[in-house]
């Protein structure tokens, strides 16, 4: 047998003649409650997404963990790949070269970080191969002087596969006319696109060896770039290895080649999480106006009880189940709104799209033209936790107040 005090809070949340503003005061923070966790579930839903693209993006070209060594050269690389593979958490080590260059091609002159690699243990470390647009990776072989380009990089120069670029070093050789730059031809073997502009517009891959002879580092490296198992164990990896490998070895991870950027994603998360939870906070607190309205309208209600017997912990319990009730509506109805339209971004957004005619995300301006999502159990969590506590915290005050109504005050105008 249910006790009286839920008998009697369910039967004041449904409307009858008298009471159907309160019932549409009720109904208004449900609906807002509900709102506010579907906005705040699909936003950090998409911004799991953003961030998760973005990372793949950059983890496509960049590395897990980087070691080099002083003036960014670095001797003996293959003890140092071979100390760095010991570590159970190391899966691949490949050798680079990076310098900085200029690429021209018929009369276009646009600078350009330049990386040589050894395409077969590049494949290992990136995911570089699976963005090719045009031809391959393994195209790039030593001696003859290829190169690949990212997609808009290529656009700038006016080149495809097959076309040749100048690559001008940016270190001069001693000629009697003075010092000159030292440049070569390469042949334009593939071509690349990550979606990220920054890697898109200004990286090139040419062979190692290539590379070496350029810029005249003979059997000398830049690093050594490391992909691990699971890459958010870069920071604690990296501890590890500056350990074993000595101070002679600069160690990064990919979290701190980035830091600034994923630092400004995190705090644009806990910023949005806080703004749209204040919607959440003012749905939640009409749930005190519609109680103070309720406890009014029944005051007559009340002072009998009392009357009867019921002890003010009891009505104040009847409600504390009509608040949570409405709470709990809201709640439950904005989670499954949530979950649904965060599980359904990639269709929605077009649709709305199409709809006006307009595009959220620019391919020209953002580093995603779409809007990805990712659903976490633990976001959906957080925000149904939080809100049905809030909800719980606004009954409490009308509830008490209740509680306090004086049973002859209350019946001396009935």
């Amino acid at each position: 047998m249910q006790p009286y005090e839920l008998f009697i809070g369910l039967r004041y949340t449904r409307a009858r003649q008298r009471s159907r503003f309160i019932s549409f005061i009720s109904l208004v923070s449900v609906i807002g409650i509900a709102l506010g966790i579907t906005v705040l579930i699909t936003v950090l839903s998409v911004m799991n997404g953003f961030q998760r693209e973005v990372r793949t993006r950059i983890l496509s070209v960049a590395s897990h963990i980087q070691i080099s060594g002083p003036s960014n050269t670095l001797a003996d690389w293959r003890t140092i790949a071979d100390k760095s593979r010991q570590n159970p958490e190391v899966v691949a080590a490949a050798p680079y070269v990076t310098a900085q260059g200029l690429l021209s091609s018929g009369g276009t002159v646009r600078g350009a970080y330049i990386r040589g690699i050894i395409p077969e243990a590049e494949e290992k470390v990136a995911d570089l191969a699976q963005h090719m647009t045009t031809g391959s990776l393994t195209a790039l072989k030593p001696g003859e002087f290829g190169i690949v380009l990212g997609i808009e990089l290529a656009r700038a120069l006016s080149v495809g596969a097959g076309d040749k670029v100048v690559l001008i070093a940016p270190q001069g050789q001693v000629t009697p006319a003075g010092i000159m730059p030292r440049l070569r031809q390469f042949t334009v073997v593939g071509i690349f696109s990550v979606d990220h502009y920054e890697y898109d517009s200004g990286l090139g891959f040419v062979d190692m060896q290539d590379a070496q002879t350029l810029y005249r580092m003979g059997e000398q490296v830049s690093g050594v770039r490391l992909k691990l198992r699971d890459l958010f164990d870069a920071g604690r990896v990296s501890r590890e290895l500056a350990q074993s490998l000595g101070p002679d070895a600069y160690i990064t991870d990919w979290t701190r080649l980035n830091a600034n950027f994923f630092r400004a994603v995190d705090i644009e998360k806990r910023m949005m999480f806080l703004i749209v939870f204040l919607i959440i906070a003012v749905a939640a607190f009409n749930i005190v106006s519609s109680l103070f309205m309720a406890v009014k309208d029944k005051q007559a209600d009340i002072a009998i009880l009392r009357t009867l017997g019921a002890s003010p912990g009891s009505v104040m319990k009847i409600f504390l189940i009509q608040g949570t009730l409405i709470g709990l509506m809201g709640t439950l109805a904005g989670i499954a709104a949530g979950i649904a339209l965060a599980l359904n971004v990639d269709v929605v957004v077009p649709f709305i799209e199409h709809l006006f005619g307009f595009k959220f995300l620019s391919k020209d301006v953002y580093q995603i033209s779409d809007l990805p999502s990712e659903l976490r159990s633990s976001d959906v969590m957080l925000t149904a936790f939080f809100s049905f506590v809030v909800s719980l915290l606004a009954t409490i005050y009308p509830s008490y107040r209740a509680a306090r109504i004086n049973p002859a005050e209350a019946l001396r105008y009935e």
